[in-house]
């Protein structure tokens, strides 16, 4: 049985009620920290603790280029999935600033660019090839290149010890085959997802809108999720759903980024459903296909601030909220420590 067929870890219910209890001694009234509560709660069930810790967080960003490129759908050329790589790795990228200020590990996972690439600081290589075929034409990736990828992703969570897992990626087009995908996954048309990605106006939107349906056309009725990734998928698209997989079979609370980070998500959560109760959103990307797609997600993402950045930069955006609602949940007084009267009953 592969790896990706396991099913997920299941939560800790008595870790959980310990600290659906603990919420209702602490000096508040219940319920006034909203989602700040719930956010607690579920990390104690994942966790297996009743005070949660967001101490040790790990960022990995997958990276890889795409064939469909060739097709004009980007603002942007190929070799700046490379250029980004090596911003990476000299930490001046949004996410390595990120990183920095919340003291988080973060590491970049190149699947294969049409730039080679030197060696790099903080850089895993692992060449799948150097971009996805043209998934205009034919399928994105053999099954023996999707289960690569499936595998750097786990290889990118098993390798960590860490309380919180956070997904990044980078790959010039990759709004087109995360679009593409997304209108798989929800049967919606092409031209209500489509959005600029990198830029694009909208004739370019409109250029891409007409790719993604033909792409669409040519995977025909085969629709399962590893046949859409394998038919659709980029390669870092498929380690994102491959590191997600493992982070709910190894029992790790996931973070998830935007637009291109939730399709992954949601891929893993239609191979393995249980996925969906590691699964944390964490922002509402500004892609106009991520409100379509939010209707299929198993859970509300926490923000909504207008990011369409990628990289995992919103989830990262995310994390102090989290880490608060740790804090919170852990630090306040209850009532009998604080001698505060309760509510009468």
């Amino acid at each position: 049985m592969s790896w990706v067929e396991q099913p997920a870890a299941v939560l800790d219910q008595e870790a959980q009620a310990a600290a659906q209890a603990r919420q209702q001694q602490l000096t508040k009234p219940r319920g006034s920290l909203g989602q700040l509560e719930q956010l607690a709660i579920r990390l104690a069930g994942m966790q297996g603790r009743s005070c949660p810790r967001l101490e040790q967080v790990s960022i990995a960003v997958f990276a890889a280029d795409h064939g469909v490129t060739a097709e004009g759908i980007s603002a942007y050329p190929q070799a700046v999935t490379a250029e980004m790589i090596r911003n990476f790795a000299r930490g001046g990228a949004a996410i390595s600033v990120a990183a920095r200020v919340l003291g988080a590990q973060l590491r970049v996972w190149n699947l294969g660019t049409v730039v080679e690439l030197e060696p790099l600081p903080g850089v895993e290589t692992r060449l799948i090839a150097p971009q996805t075929a043209n998934l205009l034409h034919v399928p994105a990736m053999t099954d023996d290149q999707l289960q690569q990828a499936l595998d750097v992703g786990r290889e990118a969570v098993l390798h960590l010890s860490c309380d919180l897992f956070i997904g990044g990626e980078m790959g010039i087009g990759n709004t087109t085959s995360a679009t593409a995908l997304a209108a798989a996954l929800t049967g919606q048309p092409a031209a209500t997802l489509a959005g600029p990605g990198t830029g694009l106006d909208d004739q370019g939107i409109a250029h891409k809108t007409e790719v993604i349906e033909q792409a669409l056309q040519r995977q025909g009725t085969a629709n399962q999720p590893l046949e859409l990734l394998a038919g659709l998928g980029g390669f870092e698209i498929a380690a994102l759903a491959g590191a997600y997989l493992t982070c709910a079979q190894q029992g790790i609370p996931a973070l998830v980024d935007g637009f291109i980070c939730s399709v992954a998500a949601l891929l893993a959560c239609r191979i393995q459903p249980g996925v969906a109760n590691w699964l944390i959103f964490a922002h509402h990307s500004a892609e106009p296909g991520y409100a379509v797609l939010r209707q299929a997600l198993p859970s509300s993402p926490l923000l909504d601030l207008g990011l369409r950045l990628g990289e995992g930069s919103g989830a990262a955006t995310a994390l102090p909220l989290l880490r608060m609602a740790c804090a919170l949940h852990a630090e306040m007084a209850t009532f009998e420590e604080a001698s505060v009267s309760e509510k009468n009953e």
